[in-house]
This record gives C-alpha cells, structure tokens and sequence, in this order.
C-alpha cells in the first residue's frame, strides 16, 4: 500500500494514525510513503522506521504564478521515482490525505488506473482532493459539512468518520493528578492556549498583551507558543502561568483544561472534540480558502465551540469572551456537550475498516 500527503502536519499525521491502524488490522501488509522533500514529512518520517520516498514537489504558486512551472516539472519528474521506488508492484490501495504531496502520486493513480481514497480532514475540501475526488473509491470526511463542496459522484462515495486523532488514553488522566503535576491547585479555573504544532504569532501576540493587562482572579494558563516564539513570551511565565514552548504529551494539559483558546485547524479541533473540551476559536484568515473559519463555523453551528475572528480578537475582546464562558458553568457545559458529540475518537480504526474492506474487494486472490 502506498500512503502520500504532507505539506504541513495536518495532511501527514492523519496519513501516520491510519497507517498505524491499517497495520494492526493487517500486519503483514508492507507500506511505502510517498512525500514532498521541502514538507514537514522529511523530518519525521525518517523516525517512522516506514519505507518512504521524498519527491521533489511544490505548491502551486497563487501569489507568484511564474513559478508554477516548478509545479509542472515536479509532477512529471516524480512519476519515474514512483515507479523504481514500487519495484514493478501494483498498490492494492493508495491513501492520501491532501496537500501538494499527494498531487502527483494521484495524477499517477488517475492515469494507471490504480484504486485510491481520500482523507480530507476540513469541513472546506483542499483543492487536491476537490480535484481527484471524482476518481476516489471513497472519501472519509472529518467534518460532514465538507460533503456538500464535493462534486456528486464523490459526494455519493462519502463518508463522515471523522478526524483520526490520538485518542484519550483509556482510563483518562486523573484530574487531580494532572493537577498536581503541573502545579495547579484544586478549584482554579484553566484556560489551555496554542496556536498549533508550531504556534502563531498573531494569536501569541494577542494573548501575551491580554497577560500583561492581568488575569481574572482564580485563572489558571498553559500556554503552549510553539518553539519559535517560545523566547519571545517567556518572562510571561509565573505562579499562575505556565509557558512552554511545547506540549508533549499534552494529555496532563487537556485533562485540566476548563476551555482551549486556539487556532480553528483540523486536527487541533478534532483533539479538542475528542476530550470534550469547550474552545473559543480563532481561526487562521490567511489558510487555503478560509477553510479554518468555515472549520469554526461549522463547529459554533453545532455548539462544539465560540469563535473569533482575528481581526476583532484583541487583548480586551479575548478577556470578555473568556471571563464570560469562565464564569458561566451552564454555557461551559453545554460547550462540552457539543464538542463530545463531534467526537470520533475511533476514527482510524474505523477508516482502516473501510480500506481493508474496499482491499478485499479490489485485490484477486
């Protein structure tokens, strides 16, 4: 099986968890990575210990489309790597998960008239799987509302799993424990702060100025700035703020949390949905098609969360919001209920039954 996405984590960690799952439902299988050379996949998935190939791939270039020729020349170059690297063998499935690193492995798929899923983790469908949806046995949708932005051939052949995230650990984290390693006392209030895996600058800007105002009495922060920023925010750091440039493992912070404020990516809000966490969003307005404020959106829609959008979060608009949920159990309450709903903790286990299934379908004996 060939599995291709990456770009950015959102597109190859959803690729890793359904691998992972794929595997044990099907040990013997072998597995092949196909990725970008200038994505995040070439710094971990050497550490995967899977078989995989790093293509030299690029975006296509919106802002400067003189450049798109490099677009052009790394799909037809990487079709030869693709067929040396599979040795003559034919995939029983390829999976991928979007972003310009699968652009060509699917063109390839298209064109050999080999099977193939999609994985599309926004409720705004990226423009590589809009445009090879159509050919896709199936699509598993992390948001439901993203059916609607397929075309109706690939509309038929979807399905709403959800986003494959770690699950919480079963049984979860104590609170009290989770409490007491990080320092927090019993009956305070925690508010869990991150932009994403890398961080945001504008969100830590705004949260770093809402610090400098004072936090309401009884507050509780982690905030996670992500490594680059992680020295610029620093001396924010007391009795009653934790600053760290990253959180990993994260589950002490989200068995604590009483409300994230974070980005509106897919992943970070699958997580959050998973541990039932009520969020104020603050979607990233530069993302592919604005898909995170159609992502928070669609979340407030169902009750799962709040949201803001970046221009109007200042400092003195987040200390509103968040003094206002804090202090509402009732609204805290129903957050949480509504994000559980949209939880799909088993999410790849359930995508790997699909393509096992479809496997077994596709491949002679």
């Amino acid at each position: 099986m060939v599995f291709t996405g990456g770009g950015t984590g959102g597109h190859l960690y959803p690729a890793l968890a359904i691998a992972r799952a794929l595997v044990r439902q099907r040990p013997g299988i072998e597995l092949l990575f196909v990725g970008a050379q200038r994505g995040i996949e070439r710094n971990v998935l050497p550490g995967t210990g899977y078989p995989h190939i790093l293509l030299d791939l690029h975006p296509l270039y919106r802002s400067a489309p003189w450049k798109s020729w490099r677009t052009a020349a790394g799909l037809v170059s990487s079709w030869s790597r693709l067929k040396t690297a599979l040795g003559g063998r034919r995939p029983a499935m390829v999976v991928a998960t979007g972003g310009y690193a699968s652009s060509a492995t699917l063109a390839w798929c298209v064109t050999n008239g080999l099977p193939f899923v999609l994985q599309e983790q926004n409720s705004v469908p990226g423009q590589t799987n809009r445009l090879f949806s159509r050919w896709a046995r199936e699509v598993y949708l992390g948001y439901p509302e993203a059916a609607m932005r397929l075309s109706g051939r690939a509309m038929s052949r979807a399905v709403h799993t959800g986003n494959p995230v770690e699950p919480p650990p079963n049984p979860r984290p104590s609170k009290g424990a989770a409490r007491q390693s990080l320092g927090i006392p019993d009956g305070a209030r925690v508010l869990l702060v991150f932009g994403g895996s890398q961080g945001s600058a504008a969100l830590n800007a705004r949260v770093d100025q809402w610090l400098a105002a004072g936090l309401p009495e009884g507050l509780h922060v982690i905030w996670a700035t992500g490594p680059s920023h992680f020295q610029r925010h620093s001396h924010r750091s007391s009795e009653r703020v934790i600053v760290r440039d990253y959180l990993s493992p994260i589950a002490d912070a989200y068995a604590v949390a009483d409300l994230a404020l974070t980005r509106a990516g897919a992943m970070t809000t699958a997580e959050l949905c998973a541990w039932g966490i009520p969020a104020l969003l603050v979607p990233l307005p530069t993302a592919a098609a604005d898909h995170q404020t159609a992502n928070a959106r669609a979340l407030a829609e169902a009750g799962a969360a709040r949201w803001i959008p970046e221009s109007q979060a200042t400092a003195q608009r987040l200390d509103t919001e968040i003094r206002g949920l804090l202090n509402d159990d009732g609204a805290l309450r129903t957050l949480a209920a509504g994000a559980a709903s949209r939880a799909r903790i088993g999410a790849a286990q359930d995508i790997a039954m699909h393509i096992s299934r479809l496997i077994d379908a596709t491949v002679k004996p």
